[in-house]
């Protein structure tokens, strides 16, 4: 089975349903967090089960893991770059900001894409 990887920005102009574009941003990471949050539960629960059927592991063990310093150091790294991504839009805004530039994201992606 090969994976294929999917598109990261959509083509076109973003579509706004509220007047503030900001509330539509917000909408949409809490969405693409929503998501992620779906797949992960669903991984999860599935790897439990699988776990726990061949007998290599109970639910008890798992609700009662103790992480090491080393993993929980991972954990906070893959935080850090999950989090990032789901501001992402508000990062690149502030980006933007810090760099006096005033034009809107939605100006600065069309301008991207049309040269």
């Amino acid at each position: 089975m090969t994976s294929r990887k999917l598109q990261r920005k959509a083509h076109g102009q973003r579509p706004y349903f509220f007047d503030d574009p900001n509330i539509d941003k917000l909408v949409s990471m809490i969405m693409g967090l929503a998501g992620e949050v779906s797949v992960m539960h669903d991984r999860a629960d599935t790897l439990e089960r699988l776990l726990q059927t061949k007998g290599l592991v109970t639910q008890k063990e798992i609700s009662e893991f103790l992480p090491s310093v080393e993993i929980m150091d991972e954990r906070a790294a893959w935080r850090k770059t999950y989090l990032s991504e789901i501001l992402r839009i508000v990062e690149s805004e502030l980006e933007g900001t810090a760099r006096g530039d005033l034009d809107p994201y939605e100006k600065a992606v069309k301008t991207v894409e049309t040269n």
